[in-house]
C-alpha cells in the first residue's frame, strides 16, 4: 500500500501494455483502467513455477492495493493481451497456450471486510443449457423427481452433489449422495469463494461448489441442482444463468405424513422440518424467485410437468456449441482487433477469429459464448471469415 505507481504505467490508459515483456521481473505485464483503479496482470516465473498476479492500482489514492482473489485462475505460459469489455471485466487472451485454456476473463467482485476482491473465470467456446435448480421442503418428493429424470435420461442431465456437514445416513455414499466434510473445511473453502451457495440448515452447513456444476456442464450435460429455498436465492443472485423450480405439496397435512412415513428422524428433527417447510412455502412465494412452480400431488403427473417446462426451455432456448473440432491448437500469438474480438494466430500458420460478444455465465465460475471464426486466406479479418 502506499507506492508509487511508475510513470509508464501512468501513461496507458484502457491502451494495452499488450504481451509487454518486463526483463526486471521476467514476466509479461499487462495493465488496464478500469474506473478508478487500474489493474495490473502479470505473469512470472519463480524457481520454474508459472504464476499470475494481481495487484490494482488506486488513481485517487495513488496507492497499490493487493486484492483477494477468487475462482481457479490461468497457468502463466508466454504472455498475454488484455483488454476491458463492456465496463464490467476484463478480457485476458494468453499466447503459447491450447485454444481452450487461452480465454479468460477476470471479474471485480463485492467488497469483503472492505477489501478489494477480484474473481478469475475461465472462457468456453460455444454455450451449455440452462443448469436446473429444483428446490422444495423435505417431504415433498423432489429427490425422487430428480432420481427419474437421471434413470430415463442418463446422458443429457447430469447431478450437482452438494456438500455438507452433516454424518452420512445409512446407505448414503461420499460423492454420490453427498461430499461428507467437515465443518472447518467447508468455511474455509466457502471464505475462498469456492461455493455458488450455501445455507446453514438444520444445524448443518449444506452447500453447492461452483466447480461440481461446471464439472456436470463441461461434460455436455444438463446439471440439476438440489437446495433449498435459501439457497436458491443465492443461486438466483449469482452469475448462474439457470432455471428455477419449486416443488410444493399438496397441503402441509400431506407433508408431514410423508415426513413421519420415511420413519428416519427423531421426533425433534420431524417438528424442525415441518417449521423450516412453513418458512420456505411461503418464501418461494416471493417475486421473481421461482420460474415454474409445480404440485407433486400425484408423482408421475408431476414428473411430467416437469419434463414438459424443461422441454419448452429447450425449445426456446436452442443450443449453440461450437463445431471446431480441434481445441487443442497451440495458440502462438494474439493480436487485438477490437475490444470484443481478438485476432488468434496459431501454430500452423493459420488464423482464428475469436469474439467475445456474447457472453455467458462469469467469475467465478465459467464464461461462456464465446465463438470462433476461421480467417480465409487473404481475406478480410472479420468479413471473410466463415464461422466454424
Amino acid at each position: 500500500m502506499g507506492e508509487e505507481v511508475p510513470e509508464s504505467m501512468m501513461n496507458s490508459s484502457v491502451e494495452k501494455l499488450s504481451v509487454a515483456y518486463d526483463s526486471e521481473s521476467a514476466g509479461y505485464r499487462t495493465s488496464t483502467n478500469f474506473g478508478d483503479k487500474m489493474y495490473v496482470v502479470e505473469g512470472s516465473e519463480y524457481r520454474g513455477k508459472s504464476s499470475v498476479n494481481v495487484t490494482i492500482f488506486d488513481h485517487l489514492t495513488r496507492s497499490w492495493i493487493i486484492p483477494t482473489v477468487l475462482g481457479l485462475k490461468p497457468v502463466h505460459v508466454g504472455g498475454h493481451s488484455a483488454v476491458l469489455l463492456n465496463n464490467d471485466r476484463i478480457s485476458i487472451v494468453k499466447k503459447d497456450s491450447m485454444l481452450d485454456d487461452s480465454i479468460w476473463f477476470l471479474e471485480e467482485q463485492k467488497k469483503v471486510l472492505g477489501s478489494e476482491v477480484v474473481a478469475w473465470s475461465k472462457g468456453v467456446i460455444g454455450n451449455a443449457p440452462k443448469p436446473i435448480v429444483i428446490s422444495g421442503p423435505s417431504g415433498v418428493g423432489k429427490g425422487t423427481l430428480i432420481s427419474k429424470l437421471m434413470k430415463e435420461f442418463p446422458t443429457m442431465y447430469g447431478f450437482s452433489v452438494s456438500h455438507t456437514t452433516r454424518a452420512p445416513r445409512e446407505r448414503e455414499l461420499d460423492g454420490v449422495h453427498y461430499h461428507f466434510t467437515d465443518r472447518i473445511s467447508m468455511e474455509k473453502d466457502i471464505r475462498d469463494g469456492k461455493f455458488l451457495e450455501f445455507a446453514s440448515v438444520h444445524e448443518n452447513l449444506y452447500g453447492t461448489s461452483i466447480e461440481a456444476v461446471e464439472v456436470v456442464t463441461d461434460s455436455g450435460k444438463r446439471c440439476i441442482l438440489d437446495i433449498d429455498v435459501q439457497g436458491a436465492r443465492s443461486v438466483r443472485a449469482s452469475s448462474l444463468d439457470a432455471i428455477f423450480v419449486f416443488i410444493c405439496p399438496p397441503s402441509f397435512e400431506e407433508l408431514e405424513k410423508r415426513l413421519r412415513a420415511r420413519a428416519t428422524e427423531a421426533e425433534e428433527q420431524i417438528q424442525k422440518r415441518l417449521r423450516n417447510a412453513r418458512a420456505e412455502l411461503d418464501e418461494a412465494k416471493s417475486p421473481g424467485l421461482f420460474d415454474h412452480v409445480l404440485v407433486n400431488d400425484e408423482l408421475e403427473l408431476c414428473y411430467d410437468n416437469l419434463k414438459k417446462l424443461i422441454a419448452s426451455d429447450e425449445i426456446a432456448n436452442p443450443l449453440h456449441r461450437s463445431t471446431m473440432k480441434n481445441l487443442k491448437v497451440l495458440v502462438s500469438d494474439v493480436e487485438v482487433k477490437t475490444d470484443k474480438t481478438f485476432l488468434l494466430h496459431c501454430d500452423d500458420n493459420d488464423q482464428l477469429l475469436l469474439d467475445i460478444s456474447y457472453l455467458k455465465g462469469g467469475a467465478p465460475g465459467r464464461t461462456r459464448g464465446l465463438d470462433v471464426y476461421p480467417i480465409e486466406p487473404l481475406g478480410d479479418a472479420v468479413n471473410g471469415s466463415t464461422q466454424l
